[in-house]
């Protein structure tokens, strides 16, 4: 609220951290900032079960609903994506502060709803600046690169699993 007064009134705005703060920088896609998994599977993984599951994530995610890809994948008992799942937050945090304080952006000054799309939320909540959008993209990329090899993990431990039962059988 501090940094929507201060904009109306047109003055800087004095909190770095704030609601929007967190939707726009640490939880795209919802918890654990699944919408960079989304994006690492479309890209990188040949993997079918989990092609399927992020096929059936894509639009939830894209609207902060993650619990098709972290049930689906699963996350949840998972121990090497449980890894990114809790540090990835603390990394978009991360870059989201260093860009403000640095004065790369301003501080966030308009509330949005939690269900608004990466890339349009900071759009939104910087009223119009692409410098923000900037940073999401590489909160985006870094976010993505770091769920890559927990991920590969991940699916080299799915696939063992799967020709075991398959043999099994």
């Amino acid at each position: 609220n501090e940094n929507m007064a201060a904009a109306n009134a047109g003055e800087a705005a004095p909190n770095i951290i704030n609601s929007a703060f967190v939707t726009v920088f640490t939880q795209m896609g919802g918890t654990g900032g699944t919408f960079a998994l989304i994006l690492a599977v479309l890209l990188f993984v040949k993997y079918k079960p989990y092609k399927d599951v992020v096929n059936l994530s894509l639009a939830p995610g894209l609207f902060e609903i993650n619990e098709p890809i972290i049930f689906g994948l699963p996350i949840v008992f998972n121990i090497p994506m449980m890894i990114p799942f809790v540090l990835t937050p603390v990394i978009g945090a991360l870059i989201g502060y260093s860009a403000t304080a640095i004065g790369f952006i301003k501080p966030l000054t308009v509330l949005i709803p939690w269900t608004t799309p990466p890339l349009l939320s900071g759009y939104l909540a910087s009223s119009g600046d692409f410098k923000v959008v900037l940073v999401q993209l590489v909160i985006l990329t870094v976010t993505m690169l770091f769920y890559l090899p927990f991920l590969k993990i991940s699916e080299r431990v799915s696939r063992k699993q799967a020709e075991q039962a398959q043999s099994e059988n």
